[in-house]
């Protein structure tokens, strides 16, 4: 049985011997390790859908019409259409078996996403502050729909990046496609624009904990959409000038919105902060504290404890209790 190492004892800060933690971080791996396996044995069932789903945007937009092979398109006798077409072949009597494992642990990988990313948080948020702990509940509820929104982009515009680069094809070539390769070329292609698309809620995260300012974030606009477009280029695997801009434009947007809720947010702390001093403090910080001196009130009879009693015993100028 993998028991929790935090039941044995609830600290209020989250704190535990080295080894709990080791058998903590443990326990967590297993459960998401255990989650990737059965959505990749689940996958192994529909492992053709799945490649079906995959291939399909690319036959459509580059195939050979069915019935039609490669060379009566791009040979150089008689059925010359113009239009350049490919087909996948797989190479190898073992590379079929071996596209069916690589497609269903992807499978599994991505669809067991929140099943992991909530093992990441459980292990991490004991150990954060109130404010940690929300916004990064906020990066991780955030984080997926927007990396998945990346990730179906890339599978969107892979077919047109495809008919681009094989309009390069010199004549009397066939395009044979390796099954393999393409599914490479488009896994890394959703990981690249996966994470690029996390880039503007991992400024909103830095914005948020106070640590970049919206006008410093609007201030780098020059150099971030440089900095965009060259990563683009380098990170876009077709390395056509179509997934390029495809990866930059969609980035940019993101990121001037997040300018935007930066400089939002900038706002609304500083009306909060300008109402209560104390806005924004964590837990074990010490709160603003009036260090105005104030005169202090009453008569010197009053202060003396009056003329029929007769007041503290000085000494130096200090009565006991000083």
């Amino acid at each position: 049985m993998l028991k929790s190492a935090r039941k044995k004892e609830k600290d209020p800060e989250g704190r535990m011997p080295l080894s709990d933690h080791l058998r903590e971080l443990r326990n967590r791996l297993v459960k998401s390790l255990l989650a990737i396996c059965v959505i990749t044995i689940v996958a192994m069932f529909f492992y053709k859908d799945i490649v079906d789903f995959l291939m399909t945007p690319v036959l459509e937009s580059v195939g050979c019409p069915e019935g039609t092979q490669v060379s009566q398109l791009t040979g150089g006798g008689g059925g010359d259409t113009g239009k350049r077409c490919a087909e996948f072949t797989t190479n190898g009597l073992l590379s079929p078996f071996t596209i069916m494992l690589k497609v269903s642990f992807t499978t599994g990988l991505v669809l067991a996403t929140p099943v992991w990313l909530y093992q990441l948080w459980a292990f991490l948020a004991p150990g954060l502050h109130r404010n940690e702990k929300k916004y990064g509940l906020f990066f991780v509820g955030l984080g997926v729909p927007l990396f998945v929104g990346g990730a179906f982009f890339a599978y969107r515009i892979l077919p047109k990046s495809a008919e681009v680069l094989l309009e390069f094809t010199p004549e009397g070539v066939n395009n044979l496609l390796p099954l393999d390769d393409f599914l490479d070329l488009l896994a890394r292609m959703i990981v690249v624009f996966g994470i690029a698309f996390e880039l503007p809620l991992l400024l909103i995260l830095l914005n948020f904990t106070g640590i970049l300012s919206g006008r410093r974030m609007i201030g780098w606009w020059r150099g971030m959409i440089m900095g965009i477009t060259v990563f683009g280029a380098i990170a876009t695997p077709s390395t056509d000038p179509i997934g390029m801009f495809a990866l930059a434009g969609p980035v940019t947007v993101l990121y001037f919105g997040a300018c935007g809720i930066a400089l939002l947010n900038d706002k609304r702390k500083a009306r909060r902060r300008a109402a209560d001093p104390d806005f924004g403090l964590d837990d074990d910080e010490a709160s603003h504290l009036d260090l105005t001196p104030e005169p202090v009130g009453g008569s010197p009879a009053e202060l003396t404890g009056g003329d029929d009693e007769p007041g503290p015993t000085r000494r130096n100028g200090y009565d006991d209790v000083t």
